[in-house]
């Protein structure tokens, strides 16, 4: 009896010695754990193109998870893409950033949102988090995006709101304002070109007037000096001076106490004159501070 018992005993421990390494296998060909991870892409000539790296690297089939990512994006104006944790998609070329997002570009612009997703193929990233993006004395907020990585083109969704800061070296005897503008949404921002487009209830302030429409064109000075050429060096050359505004639709002006109305309104900020057009109409409660001409 104790002999078949023995026997019994023996044959059950050694089973789970051959079980042990067998679970233990089947667990490292599902997942593998690494300490550092990164790739690369390269593009004509063996030139590279883009760049991912991460810490704590868990890669389980086609997906990799990271912990502090670094992406970047080589080419005429470089792109830097960071986040505290991500999944990098091997099959789609696709990267979800997550916690603390920063885009940043050689050229001076920054976007950060709580999350983003980087499609490296269409060359594209889009959030539904709020964003904000900083350049030079510009700063844009608002709730979802979608754009370029270098920030060039980039469409903010709603809740918008554009704060335009007074330069911090202007020019002597330049005069100098802050502008903010609002709208509902969308905004569409196109740095090469120097226009940004708000849609829907949108509102600009300036010190002396506050004007309403359903659209609004805002045209920049190029820093360049190109005014009204697109920068074909490749850095985005959004001015951070206004050179004109073009309201459409139920277009409101209001000066102090004089209102006016039309269907267009475009003001010039070099003789800080708006001229209106299409069935324009004068509410004048006071004759001061009146400077507005009247268009056909």
């Amino acid at each position: 009896m104790r002999l078949k018992f023995f026997f019994i005993c023996s044959l059950f421990l050694l089973s789970l010695c051959f079980i042990a390494p067998l679970y233990a296998q089947t667990k490292q060909e599902g997942a593998q754990e690494i300490s550092d991870f990164s790739l690369a892409g390269y593009g004509e000539k063996g030139k590279k193109s883009w760049d991912i790296a991460g810490k704590s690297a868990n890669i389980l089939n086609d997906i990799v998870k990271l912990d502090d990512i670094t992406g970047n994006l080589y080419g005429e104006d470089d792109v830097k893409l960071t986040a505290d944790k991500g999944d990098f998609d091997k099959s789609q070329a696709k990267v979800h950033l997550q916690d603390n997002v920063v885009i940043t570009t050689a050229s001076g612009a920054k976007l950060t949102t709580d999350s983003l997703d980087w499609d490296r193929k269409k060359q594209e990233v889009k959030t539904s988090d709020p964003v904000n993006i900083q350049r030079d004395n510009i700063t844009t907020t608002g709730v979802g995006a979608l754009g370029e990585p270098s920030l060039k083109k980039v469409t903010l969704n709603k809740q918008v709101k554009v704060d335009i800061d007074a330069e911090q070296n202007p020019k002597a005897g330049a005069p100098q304002e802050k502008v903010v503008i609002t709208c509902d949404g969308p905004l569409t921002i196109d740095y090469e070109k120097n226009i940004a487009v708000f849609n829907n209830n949108v509102k600009v302030v300036r010190q002396d007037s506050v004007i309403y429409s359903d659209t609004m064109d805002v045209y920049f000075i190029a820093n360049s000096g190109n005014k009204g050429k697109i920068n074909t060096a490749g850095n985005a050359a959004l001015g951070s001076k206004i050179d004109k505004i073009i309201s459409r639709g139920n277009v409101k002006v209001v000066r102090g106490e004089n209102v006016s109305y039309s269907d267009e309104a475009v003001y010039t900020a070099a003789d800080k004159k708006i001229v209106l057009s299409g069935r324009p109409r004068l509410e004048i409660y006071s004759s001061e501070d009146l400077d507005a001409s009247f268009g056909n």
